[in-house]
């Protein structure tokens, strides 16, 4: 299969390569050679690379700083999602949207399935959201992926930020009240690679297996890392005071990707040992 990818310079994206270019033929795209804000740009390139395929992954995905650039979130997230639609779907390819458990406002005591009504906190969600809904209008073979707490070997997550912070100051401060799905991010891209080769389109919940808070997981990063003795304090989100709200409980239900593909994804430690054996490599 042919295969346009957007955003490729992420970790998703960087994950995926090694799931994709041993079985497709992949074009990958950064900001650098396609603007996803520019609707001819992404119709030109789908013109020239005939995808039967579109990963779109391009977004802003920095929650907090999101809050301060809605115009530029909604432009990239939301707008770049329309134009992604109406290039595959002028090309007749099948379209893939990542998008976030930062949908939901986190109310609801049990996990949220793929029918749940939307309601986002932040910025960052609604303009997720609003992508999602593009999507849908634009374009019937599409499928639409919401996942959480994305980490992985050498970018940026919480994992990291744990460890780090753990080296420097020798304790770690962690909110104790926000509970979602951690998902490792070499798991997630074994899944979108095994959904895109499908024709099972539709809305799929997807994370790693195990709900948590960020302090229990966090206690999970020091202990797996051998640093027991490290300090991890859990703290409230109103004491922490970011800039863009968080849901509390922001948990997915996954049972419907499970139920259509007949695999769940490995539980949460399987991908932190999986994690820190790439980092210490």
């Amino acid at each position: 299969m042919r295969i346009l990818v957007t955003g490729a310079g992420g970790q998703l994206g960087e994950a995926l390569r090694r799931v994709l270019e041993p079985r497709h033929a992949v074009v990958w795209t950064d900001r650098e050679e396609l603007d996803v804000r520019d609707l001819e740009a992404m119709r030109d390139c789908a013109r020239a690379e005939r995808p039967e395929a579109i990963l779109h992954l391009a977004a802003v995905t920095q929650v907090d700083a999101c809050e301060s650039a809605p115009q530029m979130t909604f432009e990239v997230n939301a707008l770049g999602a329309r134009y992604a639609a109406l290039a595959a779907r002028e090309c007749g390819a099948r379209l893939l949207f990542t998008s976030t458990d930062y949908v939901f406002d986190g109310e609801q005591e049990r996990p949220y399935a793929e029918y749940d009504t939307p309601r986002p906190l932040n910025v960052y969600g609604w303009s997720k959201l609003h992508g999602e809904r593009a999507i849908e209008a634009l374009t019937e073979r599409h499928f639409i992926v919401r996942t959480s707490g994305l980490f992985g070997a050498g970018r940026p997550c919480f994992p990291e930020a744990i460890l780090r912070a753990a080296a420097e100051r020798g304790s770690v401060r962690v909110v104790g009240d926000q509970v979602c799905r951690p998902t490792f991010v070499a798991h997630l891209a074994e899944a979108i690679g095994a959904l895109i080769e499908t024709e099972d389109y539709g809305r799929y919940h997807v994370a790693s297996a195990g709900a948590t808070s960020w302090h229990a997981f966090a206690r999970e990063i020091l202990d797996a890392a051998g640093m027991r003795r490290v300090r991890a304090e859990a703290i409230t989100s109103a004491e922490l005071a970011r800039p863009a709200a968080r849901p509390a409980r922001s948990v997915l239900d996954t049972r419907a990707y499970e139920l259509t593909r007949g695999r769940a994804l490995p539980h949460r430690r399987d991908g932190l040992a999986e994690f820190l054996a790439q980092r210490r490599s």
